[in-house]
Protein backbone atom coordinates (compact mmCIF):
# COMPACT_ATOMS: atom_id res chain seq x y z
CA UNK A 1 0.00 0.00 0.00
CA UNK A 2 1.50 3.37 -1.18
CA UNK A 3 1.92 5.70 2.23
CA UNK A 4 0.85 9.73 1.39
CA UNK A 5 3.01 11.16 4.09
CA UNK A 6 6.20 11.80 5.36
CA UNK A 7 8.53 11.88 8.32
CA UNK A 8 11.19 14.09 9.71
CA UNK A 9 13.36 12.33 12.10
CA UNK A 10 16.08 14.58 14.49
CA UNK A 11 18.35 13.69 17.31
CA UNK A 12 17.67 16.35 19.45
CA UNK A 13 19.15 19.97 19.98
CA UNK A 14 17.37 21.78 17.13
CA UNK A 15 18.23 25.01 16.48
CA UNK A 16 15.82 27.44 17.54
CA UNK A 17 16.70 30.79 16.58
CA UNK A 18 18.21 31.29 19.62
CA UNK A 19 20.52 33.66 18.14
CA UNK A 20 18.21 35.62 16.07
CA UNK A 21 17.27 38.70 18.47
CA UNK A 22 14.15 39.69 16.37
CA UNK A 23 12.02 39.37 13.41
CA UNK A 24 13.28 42.33 11.93
CA UNK A 25 16.91 40.91 12.67
CA UNK A 26 16.13 37.71 10.55
CA UNK A 27 15.20 40.16 7.52
CA UNK A 28 18.60 41.47 7.74
CA UNK A 29 20.68 38.14 7.65
CA UNK A 30 20.05 37.02 4.32
CA UNK A 31 22.07 33.93 4.86
CA UNK A 32 21.01 32.71 8.22
CA UNK A 33 20.80 29.29 8.28
CA UNK A 34 18.17 28.94 10.95
CA UNK A 35 16.03 30.94 8.45
CA UNK A 36 17.12 29.26 5.19
CA UNK A 37 17.73 25.79 5.50
CA UNK A 38 17.53 24.85 9.41
CA UNK A 39 15.39 21.85 10.85
CA UNK A 40 12.37 23.84 11.36
CA UNK A 41 12.47 25.43 8.31
CA UNK A 42 12.56 21.95 6.23
CA UNK A 43 9.53 21.12 8.48
CA UNK A 44 7.65 24.06 7.08
CA UNK A 45 8.44 23.33 3.47
CA UNK A 46 8.03 19.36 3.97
CA UNK A 47 4.28 20.58 5.00
CA UNK A 48 1.65 20.50 3.06
CA UNK A 49 0.41 24.04 3.33
CA UNK A 50 3.92 25.28 4.11
CA UNK A 51 3.46 28.51 6.28
CA UNK A 52 -0.19 28.01 6.48
CA UNK A 53 0.25 24.45 7.68
CA UNK A 54 -1.54 23.87 11.03
CA UNK A 55 1.01 22.64 12.68
CA UNK A 56 0.48 20.54 16.21
CA UNK A 57 3.64 20.72 19.06
CA UNK A 58 2.91 17.30 21.19
CA UNK A 59 4.97 17.58 24.32
CA UNK A 60 3.72 13.94 26.09
CA UNK A 61 7.50 12.91 26.42
CA UNK A 62 8.65 16.22 28.16
CA UNK A 63 8.71 17.19 31.82
CA UNK A 64 8.24 20.45 30.99
CA UNK A 65 5.42 20.93 28.28
CA UNK A 66 4.39 24.60 28.42
CA UNK A 67 8.25 25.72 28.57
CA UNK A 68 8.95 23.20 25.20
CA UNK A 69 6.17 24.36 23.23
CA UNK A 70 6.05 28.22 23.85
CA UNK A 71 10.49 27.64 22.38
CA UNK A 72 8.80 25.78 19.48
CA UNK A 73 5.83 28.26 18.49
CA UNK A 74 7.83 31.50 18.94
CA UNK A 75 10.57 29.81 16.99
CA UNK A 76 7.74 29.00 14.02
CA UNK A 77 6.46 32.51 14.21
CA UNK A 78 10.18 33.22 13.08
CA UNK A 79 10.27 31.12 10.07
CA UNK A 80 6.19 32.78 8.98
CA UNK A 81 4.16 29.97 10.47
CA UNK A 82 1.88 31.42 12.83
CA UNK A 83 -0.77 28.70 12.53
CA UNK A 84 0.77 26.51 15.25
CA UNK A 85 -0.52 25.32 18.81
CA UNK A 86 0.08 22.91 21.61
CA UNK A 87 -1.49 19.56 22.18
CA UNK A 88 -0.65 18.60 25.40
CA UNK A 89 -1.48 14.48 25.35
CA UNK A 90 -0.35 13.90 29.12
CA UNK A 91 -2.88 10.89 29.79
CA UNK A 92 -4.01 8.11 27.95
CA UNK A 93 -7.72 9.78 29.19
CA UNK A 94 -6.26 12.72 27.01
CA UNK A 95 -5.11 10.36 24.16
CA UNK A 96 -9.15 9.14 23.61
CA UNK A 97 -10.57 12.79 24.59
CA UNK A 98 -12.85 13.46 21.25
CA UNK A 99 -11.57 17.27 21.35
CA UNK A 100 -7.74 16.05 21.24
CA UNK A 101 -8.75 14.00 18.26
CA UNK A 102 -10.69 16.82 16.44
CA UNK A 103 -7.48 18.80 16.81
CA UNK A 104 -5.44 15.80 14.97
CA UNK A 105 -7.59 15.35 12.57
CA UNK A 106 -7.34 19.22 11.36
CA UNK A 107 -3.66 19.11 11.89
CA UNK A 108 -1.06 18.86 8.23
CA UNK A 109 1.60 18.34 11.07
CA UNK A 110 2.70 16.95 14.05
CA UNK A 111 6.08 17.73 15.97
CA UNK A 112 6.37 14.98 18.87
CA UNK A 113 8.99 16.65 20.73
CA UNK A 114 12.03 15.67 23.03
CA UNK A 115 11.99 14.01 26.45
CA UNK A 116 11.10 10.03 27.69
CA UNK A 117 10.12 7.77 24.67
CA UNK A 118 8.70 5.18 26.79
CA UNK A 119 6.68 7.80 28.35
CA UNK A 120 5.30 8.83 25.35
CA UNK A 121 4.89 5.44 23.86
CA UNK A 122 3.18 4.31 27.13
CA UNK A 123 1.03 7.64 27.43
CA UNK A 124 -0.36 7.03 23.30
CA UNK A 125 0.58 3.27 22.73
CA UNK A 126 -2.56 1.75 21.43
CA UNK A 127 -5.01 4.34 21.78
CA UNK A 128 -7.03 6.58 19.31
CA UNK A 129 -4.71 8.88 19.01
CA UNK A 130 -1.77 6.52 17.67
CA UNK A 131 -4.87 4.97 15.33
CA UNK A 132 -5.29 8.31 13.86
CA UNK A 133 -1.56 9.36 13.58
CA UNK A 134 -0.99 6.40 11.65
CA UNK A 135 -4.08 6.57 9.50
CA UNK A 136 -3.44 10.04 8.71
CA UNK A 137 0.36 9.24 7.72
CA UNK A 138 -0.82 6.91 4.97
CA UNK A 139 -3.18 8.34 3.94
CA UNK A 140 -3.14 11.87 3.96
CA UNK A 141 0.00 14.03 2.94
CA UNK A 142 0.65 14.27 6.62
CA UNK A 143 3.67 15.08 8.33
CA UNK A 144 5.16 13.15 11.14
CA UNK A 145 8.41 15.59 13.07
CA UNK A 146 9.95 13.96 15.94
CA UNK A 147 12.97 15.44 17.62
CA UNK A 148 14.90 13.04 20.57
CA UNK A 149 12.13 11.06 22.00
CA UNK A 150 9.84 11.63 19.11
CA UNK A 151 12.23 10.58 16.69
CA UNK A 152 13.14 7.50 19.25
CA UNK A 153 9.74 6.48 18.94
CA UNK A 154 8.62 6.70 15.30
CA UNK A 155 9.64 3.14 14.31
CA UNK A 156 7.71 -0.50 15.22
CA UNK A 157 10.87 -1.29 17.42
CA UNK A 158 12.53 1.86 20.01
CA UNK A 159 15.78 2.03 21.92
CA UNK A 160 14.59 3.05 25.54
CA UNK A 161 17.89 2.69 27.76
CA UNK A 162 21.66 1.01 27.29
CA UNK A 163 24.37 3.08 28.92
CA UNK A 164 26.42 4.02 26.26
CA UNK A 165 30.09 3.06 26.97
CA UNK A 166 28.59 -0.34 28.14
CA UNK A 167 26.94 -1.04 24.92
CA UNK A 168 28.43 -4.03 23.47
CA UNK A 169 27.87 -5.97 26.04
CA UNK A 170 25.30 -8.60 25.31
CA UNK A 171 21.67 -7.73 26.97
CA UNK A 172 22.81 -4.16 28.10
CA UNK A 173 20.45 -1.89 25.76
CA UNK A 174 16.67 -2.61 26.03
CA UNK A 175 13.87 -1.98 22.93
CA UNK A 176 10.16 -1.73 23.01
CA UNK A 177 7.24 -0.94 21.00
CA UNK A 178 7.78 2.00 19.31
CA UNK A 179 4.21 3.95 17.36
CA UNK A 180 4.75 1.89 14.50
CA UNK A 181 4.55 4.77 11.50
CA UNK A 182 7.96 2.88 10.23
CA UNK A 183 9.31 -0.73 10.09
CA UNK A 184 12.49 -0.72 8.38
CA UNK A 185 14.58 1.06 10.99
CA UNK A 186 15.66 1.73 14.64
CA UNK A 187 16.26 5.16 15.87
CA UNK A 188 19.19 6.65 18.34
CA UNK A 189 19.66 9.79 18.93
CA UNK A 190 21.99 12.77 20.63
CA UNK A 191 24.08 10.04 18.94
CA UNK A 192 27.22 11.96 17.90
CA UNK A 193 27.59 13.87 21.21
CA UNK A 194 26.81 10.88 23.54
CA UNK A 195 28.79 8.53 21.80
CA UNK A 196 26.12 5.82 21.55
CA UNK A 197 27.89 4.05 18.32
CA UNK A 198 28.15 0.47 20.30
CA UNK A 199 24.71 0.46 21.52
CA UNK A 200 23.47 0.57 17.96
CA UNK A 201 25.68 -1.68 16.87
CA UNK A 202 23.86 -4.13 19.49
CA UNK A 203 20.44 -3.24 18.42
CA UNK A 204 21.04 -4.08 14.35
CA UNK A 205 22.76 -7.57 15.11
CA UNK A 206 20.26 -8.70 17.04
CA UNK A 207 17.51 -6.99 14.39
CA UNK A 208 19.52 -7.26 11.28
CA UNK A 209 16.62 -6.59 9.00
CA UNK A 210 16.59 -3.09 10.08
CA UNK A 211 19.03 0.07 9.83
CA UNK A 212 19.80 1.78 12.77
CA UNK A 213 19.87 5.40 12.09
CA UNK A 214 22.56 7.49 14.73
CA UNK A 215 20.99 11.18 14.70
CA UNK A 216 23.24 13.85 15.66
CA UNK A 217 21.76 17.13 17.40
CA UNK A 218 20.17 19.43 14.86
CA UNK A 219 20.12 16.91 12.41
CA UNK A 220 17.48 14.88 10.82
CA UNK A 221 16.11 12.66 8.33
CA UNK A 222 13.95 13.05 5.72
CA UNK A 223 11.89 9.91 5.01
CA UNK A 224 9.41 9.89 2.02
CA UNK A 225 8.25 7.29 -1.21
CA UNK A 226 6.93 4.74 1.09
CA UNK A 227 9.71 4.72 3.43
CA UNK A 228 12.33 4.51 0.48
CA UNK A 229 14.10 7.55 0.31
CA UNK A 230 15.73 9.46 3.50
CA UNK A 231 17.59 12.72 2.89
CA UNK A 232 19.98 14.12 4.98
CA UNK A 233 19.04 17.55 6.81
CA UNK A 234 20.81 20.03 9.53
CA UNK A 235 24.14 20.60 10.99
CA UNK A 236 25.83 17.28 11.81
CA UNK A 237 25.97 14.05 10.85
CA UNK A 238 23.77 10.73 10.98
CA UNK A 239 25.50 7.21 11.16
CA UNK A 240 23.56 4.65 9.26
CA UNK A 241 24.43 0.72 10.72
CA UNK A 242 22.95 -1.69 8.17
CA UNK A 243 23.27 -5.57 9.48
CA UNK A 244 21.81 -7.21 6.32
CA UNK A 245 25.16 -8.72 5.16
CA UNK A 246 26.39 -9.43 8.73
CA UNK A 247 28.21 -13.17 8.43
CA UNK A 248 29.28 -13.93 11.82
CA UNK A 249 28.49 -13.26 15.36
CA UNK A 250 28.85 -14.54 18.96
CA UNK A 251 25.59 -12.89 19.84
CA UNK A 252 23.48 -16.16 20.62
CA UNK A 253 26.55 -17.86 22.20
CA UNK A 254 27.52 -15.57 25.30
CA UNK A 255 26.11 -14.55 28.46
CA UNK A 256 23.98 -11.27 28.83
CA UNK A 257 26.88 -9.14 30.24
CA UNK A 258 29.81 -10.46 27.83
CA UNK A 259 31.05 -8.12 25.05
CA UNK A 260 29.30 -9.15 21.62
CA UNK A 261 31.62 -9.99 17.93
CA UNK A 262 30.55 -8.86 14.51
CA UNK A 263 31.72 -9.45 11.38
CA UNK A 264 30.99 -7.74 8.23
CA UNK A 265 28.75 -5.15 10.23
CA UNK A 266 28.55 -2.10 7.03
CA UNK A 267 28.16 1.83 8.35
CA UNK A 268 27.59 5.10 6.29
CA UNK A 269 28.07 8.63 7.57
CA UNK A 270 25.18 11.19 5.83
CA UNK A 271 25.58 14.81 5.60
CA UNK A 272 23.66 17.73 4.72
CA UNK A 273 21.52 16.79 1.26
CA UNK A 274 23.00 13.12 0.90
CA UNK A 275 20.30 10.91 -0.10
CA UNK A 276 19.95 6.95 1.06
CA UNK A 277 17.76 4.23 -0.81
CA UNK A 278 16.86 1.72 1.62
CA UNK A 279 15.98 -1.08 -0.94
CA UNK A 280 18.31 0.01 -3.16
CA UNK A 281 21.06 0.09 -0.13
CA UNK A 282 22.55 3.26 -2.54
CA UNK A 283 24.06 6.65 -0.83
CA UNK A 284 24.27 9.46 -2.66
CA UNK A 285 26.87 11.82 -1.73
CA UNK A 286 25.83 15.59 -2.65
CA UNK A 287 29.30 16.53 -2.50
CA UNK A 288 31.00 13.65 -3.86
CA UNK A 289 34.70 14.47 -4.37
CA UNK A 290 34.15 11.77 -7.32
CA UNK A 291 31.24 13.34 -9.06
CA UNK A 292 31.99 17.10 -9.69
Amino acid sequence: MSIKGKLIIVGGGIDVGNSIASETEIKQINSNYFYNCGILKNIIDESKNKEESRIEIITTASKMPEEVSQTYIHAFKLLGATNVGHLPINSRLEANDPDNLQRLTQANTVLFTGGDQLRLTSVIGGTPFQQMLLDKYHHEEFLYAGTSAGAAAVSSSMIYQGNSSDALLKGLVEINSGLSLIDSIIVDTHFIQRGRIGRLFQVVVGNPMKIGIGLGEDTGLIITDNNDTMIAIGSGSIILVDGRQITDTNLTQIDIGKPISISHLITHVMTQNDIFFFKENKIIIKDSQYNN
